[in-house]
């Protein structure tokens, strides 16, 4: 490879070859920019399905869909709410609005609702609160339209309000469909806020480390020049069909994006400028940077790459989503480390890096004085520094053992939002169980239903079975009874005693998973109806279960395919179990400290289910970068002097290049912890404190403590490849 590589960077670097390669990705970009549409025009939120349709409660909602599809699509939850009980004048004002939801005026993509005034008086108090301030209006909207839909639908929702007289009552808008809506509320303009972010955040450290408007701007440019790309084509996929592209991945892949091509443009031009000070022309420089870097950068954005493509082999959409738009942009990235970021950097030469002055020609490199000091505690006293840091760091890891998942979304948004408000009041004066009954579908069977008298005991029977076993009660439906027999099935509300959303609740539906053939036959049921379970809790199990499944499979999968890549950029299996293992040792602590502080600071009593593999995914992938360049500088300086040395020529003469990517990367990553979701801010956390560890503590001491160590284990042919 590494000689294909120095043939590819020779021709790229050349006067010629600089300037056809610019050309190339100019009108790359003018012809995508003028052909193709943006990612965000198609891009979708995914659901927390599995990608396969398989789970249990997928089936379940698919045969709903099948005996009732005119009761499908995605539910809205309309919580009238007041300090003070319902008025008689309110409640008047209510049945106005239920007439006018029946009617032809109502939003043209509400498909059903609750006729609420045409109740009769029982009915109507079954959806009022017990304390009488609060009434509860379930509507169904039509299924198939998209998020935007949704959301203008819901805007007319409330905008009815001011419409008709309804006192002191005030509307909040909850379950899956004001969730959807509020999710566009949040992040309407998020990804201009944190691209905006983003850029100034990396501009002002580039001003402030390299004191050069050319250094600060150009990686900037070149960032943008590629997402335009990367956009573009997510663009023309989404199109296409050719996959999913997911709207919360398109906006961690900018940060990703910006991130990483501003590292590749530091580790490129910090080996450009040490070539420039030794006297080369600017484009022999630039050839000879790329002859060390090109490698690396292939590793570099090798391992990225396989640990993205790694999420294809989850079952949840989430994570399955995430796979190719990531892969997609690591592609690109990759690209432009190796034929966009050089041929730029070798035609400015050394006006980039005015008001520098890199005319006088020397013969050695210049070591960063802060990492000469610490290289040389770290190979006077290797077992004490590994020995300190491995301590610490497991004990920052610590925490994940007493970790704790919620699955609950709603604890993800800001309390000010509608669809939580609207949750709360609900959990709060309605029983726990009311804010999402599991839906009970029985589903007959292929086998000739006969005409059999004792039916109705049976059912009688099965309901009775059920409460026992869940604890729970069957709701009696709030419309005529004839609507609860849907063509030949029957449909059956289960409201459970515990928050739909708990763990609890999740496990009480899968034990009634376990049971329900027991209960069908004990019944008398069995042989000629199935039962299914959909509802959101049923969800939550399959969500749980997916992420059980997922979660063990990629911490496996992804350490295989990165300590492969590790060991051929290493040619060493040792070298790259270190790194590797070093790695995990810095995601633990990371996660570790994160939970802490949720809890100890944030008063949190749950993370979000996600958050493992999030963290893990990307804190390894990118973490391995810092430890490829090390890895890549020591090697060649074996070539010179000895391991012990070479080690701290390594860490001093990357130090400060490697510090700065990593001071970059975190501070972008850094910046979700300004967005005002849960899940994203503790994201933003992690990732930043996993990072700055890779960067100061592991890159920087650990793995060079434990290289020194063990470098009698190393062979000639591992270090000088």
């Amino acid at each position: 490879m590494n000689r294909w590589l120095h043939t590819f960077s020779g021709v790229i670097t050349s006067p010629r070859g600089a300037k056809i390669s610019l050309i190339c990705w100019l009108s790359i970009i003018i012809l995508l920019t003028a052909l193709a549409p943006g990612a965000k025009e198609y891009a979708i939120s995914s659901s927390e399905g599995s990608v396969f349709q398989t789970a249990p409660s997928a089936q379940a909602e698919a045969l709903l869909l099948q005996y009732a599809p005119a009761e499908q699509g995605q539910k809205a939850l309309l919580v009238f709410h007041s300090v003070a009980k319902v008025t008689a004048t309110e409640l008047t004002g209510l049945v106005q609005y239920s007439e006018w939801l029946a009617s032809e005026e109502k939003p043209a993509l509400v498909a059903s609702s609750l006729p609420y005034h045409l109740l009769p008086v029982e009915a109507r108090e079954k959806l009022m609160s017990t304390d009488r301030t609060t009434l509860l209006l379930p509507v169904t909207l039509h299924s198939g339209i998209d998020s935007n839909q949704n959301y203008s639908t819901l805007q007319q929702l409330r905008d009815q309000m001011s419409e008709i007289p309804m006192g002191t009552l005030a509307l909040d808008i909850t379950g899956p469909a004001g969730i959807a809506a509020d999710t566009i509320s949040l992040f309407r303009n998020a990804d201009i806020v944190l691209m905006l972010a983003t850029v100034l955040l990396i501009l002002m450290i580039l001003l402030v480390i390299y004191r050069s408007p050319l250094l600060a701007l150009v990686p900037l440019m070149l960032a943008g020049a590629v997402y335009a790309v990367v956009d573009r084509l997510l663009g023309l996929a989404g199109q296409n069909g050719w996959f999913v592209v997911d709207k919360q991945a398109l906006s961690i892949m900018m940060i990703l994006l910006f991130a990483v091509l501003t590292d590749y443009c530091l580790f490129i031009f910090s080996r450009y400028r040490e070539e420039l000070a030794s006297g080369a022309s600017k484009h022999n420089a630039m050839q000879k940077a790329m002859e060390r870097m090109a490698e690396p950068i292939v590793f570099s954005g090798g391992t990225v790459l396989a640990a993205m493509l790694a999420l294809l082999a989850a079952t949840f959409e989430p994570y399955h989503h995430f796979a190719p738009v990531f892969a997609a942009a690591m592609v690109v990235i990759l690209l432009a480390g190796l034929t966009l970021i050089p041929p730029v950097f070798a035609l400015l030469g050394r006006r980039a890096f005015w008001p520098s002055r890199l005319n006088a020609a020397i013969s050695e490199p210049k070591q960063s004085r802060f990492w000469s000091s610490i290289s040389a505690l770290v190979v006077k006293r290797p077992a004490l520094v590994a020995s300190v840091l491995l301590v610490a760091l497991l004990a920052a890891a610590s925490p994940i053992a007493g970790l704790t998942y919620s699955f609950n979304l709603m604890k993800s948004f800001p309390e000010d939002l509608s669809s939580r408000e609207g949750f709360e009041v609900l959990a709060e004066r309605y029983p726990a169980g009311q804010l999402a009954p599991v839906t009970l579908l029985l589903a007959p069977s292929d086998k000739q239903i006969s005409d059999d008298s004792q039916l109705a005991k049976k059912l009688l029977k099965l309901k009775e079975a059920i409460e026992q076993q869940t604890g729970g009660r069957i709701a009696e439906p709030a419309v005529p009874a004839s609507a609860d027999s849907l063509n030949g099935s029957y449909k059956l509300e289960l409201v459970l005693e515990e928050n739909p959303y708990e763990e609890e609740a999740l496990d009480k539906v899968t034990e009634l998973r376990q049971e329900a053939g027991r209960l069908l036959t004990e019944s008398g049921l069995a042989d000629e109806y199935a039962l299914h379970i959909a509802g959101q809790t049923s969800k939550q199990v399959d969500v749980r279960h997916m992420n059980e499944r997922d979660t063990l499979v990629l911490l496996l999968l992804i350490p295989l395919l990165l300590g492969v890549m590790l060991w051929l950029q290493s040619r060493s299996v040792l070298m790259g179990v270190l790194m590797l293992g070093t790695m995990l040792v810095s995601y633990g602590a990371a996660l570790g400290l994160t939970w802490l502080i949720s809890q100890q600071l944030l008063g949190l009593e749950a993370i979000s289910y996600r958050m493992p593999v999030y963290t893990f995914v990307f804190l390894v992938a990118l973490g391995v970068d810092y430890n490829i360049m090390l890895i890549s500088r020591i090697r060649e300086e074996a070539a010179s002097y000895e391991w012990t040395e070479a080690v701290r020529r390594g860490v001093s003469l990357t130090g400060g290049v490697i510090s700065s990517a990593g001071f970059i990367l975190a501070a972008t990553f850094a910046v979700l912890i300004t967005q005002p979701m849960q899940e994203l801010y503790l994201f933003g956390l992690a990732m930043a404190l996993g990072i700055l560890m890779d960067t100061l503590l592991i890159r920087g001491m650990l793995l060079p403590a434990l290289l020194v160590l063990l470098g009698g284990r190393f062979s000639k042919s591992s270090v000088n490849g």
